[in-house]
């Protein structure tokens, strides 16, 4: 936490140098107007005042190309120098010294778990990888060639009817103010995602679904979930079991993505939570934002061989070809 606050307080610093007033003079007009400029920008509804036959100025900024709606304290992000801090701690000291789960309680809840609360945390998130098994009967009810995305989207949607008590719709607007009632969808979401995820997948590939092991950590029972066929005593490898736990380490949190801003969205109507991670899941799925990965593994698959890679750029370069996955 006092790593992160260092950090808000040297980028605030360093925004607060450009701190002042910006005049603007409408030549329609010739009046001029006095904005306030606080790091490094001006507030959207200041540009209201600057009217024209009573009609005030709006900006126009579609797919929020220089926008700013949210200030974060969760993650600092700066590509071109190679930077992704969580709570202010460098992503290499995580991937090298935590679990996902660790992390994953350092996003929420803005510090690292002391051992207590870890084994805790752990002890709660895990108790929660079990679905209902009305899930379970539903999932069998897609095509067989579904994409696993366009079933977990749905199951996601559809786990807001199995828990109306979190639903202000049918429980209150304060449902999102209980603490207590707050933390508890934290654990179901964190522990039914990857047995959701897995049952998609199996659905997929044509095999019943594995029930979650209960002697396993978070990502090793994700594996076991994925790949275990009819072994009674299946365990994954542990150096594949460490490099799924830190790709989930580094996909934890990158600021306000699309998928983040889709969530915002759609939670600001008081809406459940299930149904507005079902949002968020739904914009993962496009290739130009999660589904870019999938996007580059075909493209890989497209390219073939290592002899084809420069007739592939140059296609790039030509727009005859997309080059997925950086940006």
């Amino acid at each position: 936490m006092e790593a992160a606050n260092r950090r808000l307080t040297l980028v605030r610093n360093q925004l607060a140098a450009s701190d002042g007033t910006l005049t603007v003079t409408d030549n329609r007009t010739g009046k001029s107007y006095q904005l306030e400029v606080r790091d490094n920008s001006i507030k959207a509804a200041e540009l209201f005042k600057i009217k024209h036959e009573g009609v005030g100025v709006r900006s126009y900024d579609p797919g929020y190309l220089n926008t700013i709606n949210c200030t974060s304290r969760i993650s600092f992000i700066d590509g071109d120098k190679g930077i992704l801090e969580y709570r202010g701690i460098p992503i290499e000291v995580l991937a090298e010294r935590s679990t996902f789960l660790e992390v994953a309680f350092l996003l929420i809840f803005g510090e690292l778990p002391s051992a207590r609360q870890l084994r805790k945390w752990e002890d709660k998130v895990l108790k929660h990888t079990f679905v209902h098994v009305d899930i379970m009967k539903m999932n069998q009810f897609f095509r067989y060639d579904a994409h696993p995305m366009g079933q977990l989207v749905s199951t996601l949607a559809a786990l807001s009817t199995f828990h109306p008590e979190a639903n202000p719709a049918l429980a209150g607007q304060e449902v999102y103010r209980n603490k207590k009632l707050r933390n508890k969808q934290i654990y179901r979401i964190l522990g039914t995602m990857p047995t959701l995820a897995a049952v998609s997948f199996r659905h997929r590939i044509g095999r019943d679904p594995n029930k979650p092991a209960t002697n396993m950590g978070y990502v090793e029972n994700f594996l076991y979930m994925l790949d275990r066929l009819n072994e009674t005593n299946y365990r994954s490898h542990p150096k594949l079991v460490r490099a799924l736990e830190v790709l989930f380490i580094l996909h934890a949190e990158h600021e306000l993505n699309c998928s983040t801003a889709a969530i915002r969205h759609l939670a600001s109507s008081s809406v459940d939570v299930y149904t507005s991670i079902a949002g968020a899941a739904a914009a993962l799925y496009g290739p130009r934002h999660g589904g870019a990965n999938e996007a580059v593994l075909r493209m890989l698959e497209g390219i073939g061989k290592k002899e084809n890679i420069p007739q592939f750029i140059e296609d790039v370069k030509n727009r005859k070809a997309k080059l997925m996955g950086f940006g």
